[in-house]
């Protein structure tokens, strides 16, 4: 189904707030927010695909994942999608997916068939894979938190099979399955930096518990996919962070109750763009990938910026 493009702008509000100048150099006056989608029940895990020049996401409790054209609009990419949420490519372009109904990581092959990257740790069944990433070394990263498994309206309700909630690595040659952080509450969104160096993740307990994480740490990714110090690297007001991206500046751009807002490398809160809908996720997309494109509840969002993401296949 297509709905015509329509453009947003939060009511009573403007649609930027700028905390540092530096932010200033990073958003276009003249730009607006653009629905480019609005049908959704939980909007998660874009994707962008320079190559085919279309966007992906998940539509979490309807079951599929979605496609998003400039010529064609919105059609079904995948139904049946075992409620896909995140989402990202590999270095050969091949679509990496996490999977709430079968609490695993998949890899869509160029002919359609479907490989598992992971599904157990340690003879026991993930809890339900939330967002992955791809480091520059092949080796594919992912959250591992609860939600797919907390009721049946993003998963199936189960009790968690691993002790605790997870950061994983998928070694690019053996397949092993690593766990390399144990000390999260319910990680989430994640995202490396230019040089792989650092993996930002996000934990976002604070949704289902008030006195819970809600910040952004820093893990130190040391030589042979080995992680090292750990930090606090931003902490988000209001609500939580869940999706994130890292631009070509360095800077990361995380989801918060607010709409989007966006750090320098050092931690320090440059600005926002505020949205009339709780957001989920974002990455940059378009021939430039100077666009923001954002899931948000029910909608797709997108927004011209003035610095262009990591680039990606």
């Amino acid at each position: 189904m297509n709905s015509p493009l329509i453009l947003e702008t939060p009511v009573g509000q403007d649609l930027y707030q700028f905390h540092d100048p530096r932010f200033r150099d990073l958003t276009l006056p003249n730009t607006q927010l653009e629905r480019l989608y609005s049908g959704c029940r939980w909007a998660e895990g874009p994707v962008w695909f320079n190559d085919g020049g279309y966007l992906l996401w998940s539509d979490i409790p309807n079951e599929r994942i979605l496609r998003w054209t400039p010529e064609g609009g919105v059609s079904t990419f995948r139904a049946n999608s075992n409620f896909a949420n995140g989402n990202t490519r590999d270095l050969q372009g091949r679509l990496v997916t996490c999977e709430h109904g079968t609490r695993r990581v998949t890899r869509t092959e160029p002919d359609g068939s479907i490989t598992v990257l992971a599904e157990r740790f340690k003879g026991r069944r993930l809890n339900s894979p939330n967002d992955v990433v791809v480091h520059r070394d092949a080796s594919v990263w992912f959250t591992d938190p609860t939600y797919g498994i907390l009721s049946d309206y993003e998963g199936f309700k189960a009790e968690p099979e691993q002790a605790t909630r997870n950061v994983y690595r998928v070694d690019p040659h053996s397949g092993e399955l690593a766990c390399m952080a144990d000390d999260f509450t319910q990680p989430n969104g994640l995202a490396f930096s230019a040089d792989g160096g650092t993996l930002y993740v996000a934990d976002s307990a604070r949704s289902h518990d008030p006195h819970g994480a809600h910040h952004i740490r820093a893990l130190q990714v040391l030589e042979g996919g080995r992680i090292g110090a750990s930090r606090v690297f931003a902490q988000i007001e209001p609500g939580i962070p869940d999706g994130l991206r890292v631009d070509e500046q360095g800077n990361v751009w995380t989801s918060a109750g607010d709409g989007i807002q966006c750090f320098a490398a050092d931690g320090t809160l440059l600005g926002k763009i505020l949205l009339p809908e709780k957001v989920a996720n974002l990455t940059f997309g378009g021939p430039r990938r100077n666009r923001l494109f954002i899931t948000a509840n029910t909608s797709l969002y997108m927004i011209h910026v003035a610095v262009g993401g990591l680039q990606r296949p």
